[in-house]
């Protein structure tokens, strides 16, 4: 869909906003307040959020983590006039995906627009997950509910790329491109030494009987998606929920 929504509450710059986009070819809808714009975001598919942070209502940042808490990933663009760097470092953390301050061209607001209208409509979270299994890459550990294990540097990418897989075959050279790079030279066995201590992780006494069965994840890499799938569902039965 071609059009993006536009949340401020200054009138004038918000139909500054609207004639830039619509001389651009790009249909624009305009909020003033965060609540009505959740809603629209919510059953709408946006190409793009623009939100100001001042609204009245509330900082449109805290509208931006609704929203991807309820996992709508529609790419934002925050306005602000707020430069300080930890201001523009909260508001990528806080799940924007660019950054304009004011007073900004209509020139660069058109163009950055654009350039978050040719991102891929899925975006990948910085924390995959598969059940109750999520992957902290930031703090290096697997967590199983309540519970987590510290994986080391090259278990931790092999991870991330096994749970992202969503139950596809994945080749040999994908786990040691992730885990080492392309450019260092590994051992035809690297990834199945590697995995052995994962396993233990995922199935020794770190984790409690309760929740050590449910976080063993399959790390080979030859099996076939129809088996990579059945041995990740096994993993997750309500019956060992026990």
């Amino acid at each position: 869909m071609n059009r993006v929504a536009v949340v401020e509450d200054q009138p004038r710059l918000s139909a500054l906003l609207v004639k830039a986009l619509v001389n651009a070819g790009i249909e624009a809808d305009i909020f003033d307040q965060m609540e009505p714009a959740s809603l629209a975001a919510s059953n709408n598919a946006y190409a793009v959020l623009v939100i100001d942070r001042g609204l009245p209502d509330g900082d449109g940042l805290d509208l931006v983590r609704r929203l991807r808490a309820t996992d709508i990933r529609t790419p934002c663009l925050m306005l602000t006039a707020r430069d300080a760097l930890h201001d523009r470092v909260e508001g990528l953390e806080s799940g924007a995906d660019d950054y304009l301050t004011k007073p900004f061209s209509m020139d660069e607001f058109v163009a950055r627009v654009r350039a978050l209208m040719r991102r891929p409509p899925t975006l990948q979270s910085l924390t995959p997950e598969f059940g109750d299994i999520q992957i902290r890459p930031a703090e290096g550990c697997m967590a199983c509910g309540p519970e987590t294990v510290t994986l080391a540097p090259a278990e931790l990418q092999i991870m991330i790329v096994l749970i992202r897989s969503g139950g596809t075959t994945v080749r040999r050279s994908a786990l040691e491109a992730a885990a080492w790079g392309i450019g260092d030279a590994v051992t035809p066995n690297a990834p199945r030494c590697r995995n052995a201590p994962t396993k233990e992780k995922t199935s020794g006494d770190q984790l409690r009987p309760a929740n050590r069965q449910r976080a063993r994840v399959w790390l080979c890499a030859s099996l076939s998606p129809a088996q990579h799938v059945a041995w990740l569902r096994s993993c997750y039965a309500p019956t060992w929920q026990r």
